[in-house]
């Protein structure tokens, strides 16, 4: 299945995020921080790689729902998209 370029750019801007975030948190960790200020920098990067994670499922589920036939052939079909998003929630 093939994303669209906006998702994939999308996509690619929150990872970036994310991985400053986890940067910020190896920083964290060398400069001796709070325990608080490490836990909520390595929440913040959670979030983030879960809403790349939700993204890209609701652009694979929008695409199976209008191409279904397709998606299927390309080894996507709805349930197997289903089954991805079950393993983020």
């Amino acid at each position: 299945m093939q994303l669209p370029d906006k998702v994939v750019e999308d996509l690619r801007v929150r990872l970036k995020r994310a991985g400053g975030q986890v940067q910020a948190v190896e920083t964290m960790l060398a400069e001796g921080r709070e325990c608080r200020d490490i836990v909520t920098q390595l929440s913040a990067a959670t979030k983030a790689l879960e809403q790349v994670g939700f993204r890209l499922i609701a652009s694979g589920l929008t695409y199976c729902l209008q191409h279904p036939e397709e998606a299927a052939e390309s080894g996507y079909p709805l349930d197997e998209v289903q089954r991805l998003f079950t393993k983020l929630a």
